[in-house]
């Protein structure tokens, strides 16, 4: 078998490893080392100016990071990968590279709160303008572009909102501007969504999530054509130095082992949720890619596999209320984050998007009463149970 007719459920254990190469070792070892050694002086010399191959600095390249960045590249269907210490050390790295003072980006509308945040330091420090969009037309996207146009940045489903991007509709524009198009692939892991394949040009995930699993590491994780991350890790990643470590690496690589089968868990149990919650009387509004009230239910069905592991849904009432409700329940943890084993929830208008100012929040559909749900491995019985108690109290 090739490694093209792997299907995503071996790659995703087996890409970018062989045992014969580390003693038979089944797990990949952990190169814990800062630096390597040459075998003479003339040898460091050719590494250094890229004539030979070879591990240099751990900086600059680990062999087992390595295992992770070709695993990777491999489920998204990219040429090359590139990790990070964070999802920002990504996010940053990638906007940094692909943009000058006094550039334009492009964005979703809607957007994690320290993205937001990387964006309002770019516009102060550089001037690179932002405009935020709902992109729902070729036309709309079309109207935003101006010649200083350097990026076009895309959360799809967008965090907390849940709402989709058509990534072909926004592909399709870019490609006649000569303009690279960056997708955040957090939500969905490469099991549910593959941008790349949609001619997309950069994918870029907080490994914390989905792709880690436990909740036990911050990394990220950044593919796309091989001249790009050669470049990223050449010139933004090398010298600003947001590089993960080589324990990191392991934990993502034995993390994302059982990915297909977390991510079956996750939606299995979050369809059942949003089932409860819509029949709920103190839930306003529920918000989740797969839902047939979903607006953007034939995008979903498009360019996703299922819809996630993630519900936002609003409570009747206002922030109050709100937090009420994470305060009576009893199990469930109120915590950052998703993707983990432990189901979590939050209040993003004063916990992930708190630094986005109050008028862009509504602006963006992030209301006071708005509640995100990361649905965990429990038994969805259980969650339920927990959630549909504390909605009563209110």
């Amino acid at each position: 078998m090739t490694q093209k007719q792997k299907h995503f459920e071996t790659a995703v254990i087996h890409e970018g490893y062989d045992t014969k190469e580390m003693l038979g070792s089944l797990s990949p070892p952990i190169f814990q080392t800062s630096t390597y050694t040459f075998e003479t002086a003339e040898q460091g010399e050719r590494r250094f100016a890229g004539e030979e191959s070879g591990y240099i600095y751990s900086r600059l390249g680990n062999p087992t990071v390595r295992v992770l960045e070709e695993r990777i590249a491999t489920l998204e269907k990219g040429e090359a990968g590139l990790a990070f210490g964070s999802g920002m050390a990504a996010v940053s790295a990638v906007l940094i590279a692909l943009t000058k003072a006094n550039d334009h980006i492009i964005c979703s509308s809607g957007l994690y709160g320290c993205t937001f945040g990387l964006l309002t330091m770019m516009r102060e420090k550089y001037n690179i303008t932002t405009d935020f969009s709902e992109m729902k037309s070729k036309e709309a996207l079309r109207n935003l572009i101006r010649p200083e146009t350097a990026v076009i940045y895309v959360e799809t489903p967008i965090n907390p909102t849940m709402r989709l991007i058509d990534l072909q509709r926004v592909t399709e524009v870019a490609k006649e501007y000569d303009i690279p198009v960056v997708v955040d692939n957090t939500f969905s892991s490469p099991y549910l969504q593959q941008p790349l394949e949609l001619g997309c040009d950069i994918v870029i995930h907080s490994a914390t999530k989905y792709i880690g699993g436990h909740g036990d590491v911050i990394a990220g994780l950044v593919v796309g054509k091989k001249s790009f991350i050669d470049m990223l890790s050449q010139t933004t990643q090398k010298d600003i130095g947001g590089i993960i470590s080589p324990f990191d690496a392991w934990l993502l690589l034995r993390g994302l082992k059982t990915l297909p089968v977390r991510l079956d868990r996750h939606c299995d149990n979050a369809e059942k949720i949003v089932n409860q919650l819509k029949n709920h009387p103190k839930v306003a509004h529920v918000y989740y890619p797969a839902d047939d009230d979903n607006p953007d239910l034939s995008i979903m069905k498009t360019q996703m596999k299922r819809g996630g592991g993630v519900i936002s849904f609003e409570v009747e009432g206002d922030k109050s209320r709100a937090q009420q409700l994470l305060n009576r329940l009893g199990f469930l943890k109120i915590a950052v984050s998703l993707g983990d084993a432990e189901t979590l929830i939050e209040h993003p208008a004063t916990m992930t998007h708190a630094s986005i100012p109050f008028d862009v929040r509504q602006q963006m559909g992030i209301t006071d009463q708005l509640i995100r749900l990361s649905v965990g491995l429990e038994a969805w019985e259980d969650i339920w149970a927990d959630l549909e108690q504390a909605l009563d109290q209110l």
